[in-house]
């Protein structure tokens, strides 16, 4: 499959000005470069003055495709639940835990401060300040880098940061006008004041405002952008759904040989327990190429196949100062380093967050790609997730849009999401960050590297990445 996709990505087709200056290269491994990446002994991190945070554990309760086992819950049921499952697996006393910062998108207005409603449901003091953050997908991202600024400043030394969303229920209002009239007839005195509104009261009224993954500033759902995006860089429908298809074939790989250890068994209210992600589902390209363009029809290359499908589940991970995280003796799994945040055009860049945020972080960190050993980057789209690493292999690009005398290479396949990304594993939009860190995590330990580079784009044409350092075995 590697050598495939390699094959079709050296020969991609350019189609627009935007990848006009595109360099082709290999994604899979030369000898020579083989050579170049071997491990070697590299130094830490850490920097003088500088706290050094920790990750001591990452859980997922599974992620799963909305409308099945989470359809009847709320989106605090399910941080709750992921918060449970932290504290069952690092038994960490409830009252040690300073601060807890939660990331979410699709707001239930019942709970619009999810961390506060989950933590106590969760059993943590109402002593403890919880609060919650939104910035699309990079929310838990979010979440998380909240928590490690707490603890460099020194404010906290433990810090449970975490993402939830539920797809399965999200709030669909009254139009404006139904709106108005209800705002205003509950403020009406008289019965004679309340008819005469009921009176103005209109069919179309009660045409409800459905709720659309889309950008406010564009009036562009993420796929239309995705698709755009597949087509300036030349980025076919084969190669999408091969993509796709590796991406849920080292899902169920990982799944199957139990590496997915951040997922924790949720018993849901009135139904079985659910015990591992439902969305990995691996086809055949002969099935992939049947369905039909899911948002520009009928020439679009973006289907249900090659996108990341709405997803329910939440996270949680436990974070704290290296010094508190050995004095109640815990052995940390990563050190969470350097991280950048980056902003670009919405429209036509909404989502190449990873190529811009990635040579940021790299040059923050002082390390260059040849030193990441495990790349987790967020896959919203397999069109989404080849342009960039198109993108970030082209001079020309990073000459014209990104203000760089050189690119930054791209990634080799055989470091990148090798258990699986959000096309398989699910995508619950505030959740996914902490899944990428703790993954990148595992692997690191698993496969004997130092680095991770973790990477993900966001609506409003934002990303993020960050550095995750093994901590010393």
């Amino acid at each position: 499959m590697s050598s495939m996709l390699s094959s079709a990505l050296r020969n991609l087709p350019v189609s627009s000005a935007w990848a006009a200056g595109t360099l082709a290269r290999s994604f899979s491994c030369s000898s020579q470069f083989q050579a170049a990446a071997q491990p070697k002994t590299k130094k830490t991190l850490g920097k003088t003055g500088v706290k050094n945070v920790v990750v001591v554990e990452g859980v997922r309760i599974p992620f799963l495709q909305s409308g099945t086992s989470y359809a009847d819950l709320m989106p605090h049921d399910l941080a709750r639940a992921a918060l449970q499952g932290l504290l069952t697996r690092t038994s960490v006393p409830r009252d040690v835990v300073d601060y807890i910062v939660y990331g979410t998108v699709i707001q239930e207005v019942k709970t619009s401060n999810v961390a506060r409603e989950a933590a106590l449901g969760a059993g943590f003091s109402d002593k403890t300040p919880a609060h919650t953050v939104t910035m699309a997908c990079i929310s838990s991202n979010q979440a998380m880098t909240t928590g490690v600024g707490m603890i460099a400043a020194g404010q906290c030394d433990v810090v449970v940061a975490g993402g939830v969303e539920l797809m399965s229920d999200v709030p669909i209002r009254h139009s404006r006008k139904m709106r108005k009239t209800m705002l205003t007839l509950n403020r009406a005195k008289t019965l004679g004041q309340k008819l005469s509104l009921i009176s103005k009261i209109r069919p179309d009224y009660f045409a409800p405002e459905l709720p659309a993954v889309a950008e406010f500033s564009t009036s562009e759902t993420m796929g239309h952008s995705a698709d755009r995006l597949a087509a300036a860089f030349g980025v076919s429908r084969l190669e999408q759904d091969e993509y796709a298809l590796r991406s849920h074939t080292l899902a169920k790989k990982a799944q199957d040989e139990g590496l997915l250890q951040d997922v924790v068994p949720f018993k849901v209210p009135g139904k079985d327990t659910v015990t591992k992600d439902n969305g990995i589902r691996p086809s055949s390209m002969e099935q992939m190429g049947k369905l039909k363009p899911a948002f520009v029809k009928p020439y679009g290359t973006v289907t249900a196949a090659n996108s990341s499908f709405l997803t329910d589940g939440a996270s949680a991970i436990l974070i704290m100062s290296e010094e508190k995280a050995l004095a109640m003796g815990y052995k940390p799994k990563a050190y969470l380093r350097d991280f950048v945040y980056v902003s670009q055009d919405p429209k036509d860049q909404l989502l190449l967050g990873p190529t811009y945020a990635t040579p940021k972080v790299l040059e923050k960190a002082g390390l260059t790609l040849n030193d990441i050993d495990v790349f987790e980057f967020h896959e919203a789209f397999a069109g989404q997730i080849l342009a960039n690493l198109k993108a970030m292999d082209s001079d020309w690009f990073a000459q014209n849009y990104m203000g760089r005398k050189s690119k930054v290479g791209a990634p080799p396949l055989d470091k990148f999401n090798t258990w699986g990304g959000s096309l398989s594993l699910g995508h619950p939009f505030g959740a996914t960050g902490c899944r990428l860190v703790i993954t990148a995590a595992h692997r690191l330990k698993k496969e004997g590297g130092q680095y991770g580079l973790v990477a993900a784009c966001a609506a409003g044409g934002q990303g993020h990445a960050m550095i995750v350092e093994l901590y010393p075995q």
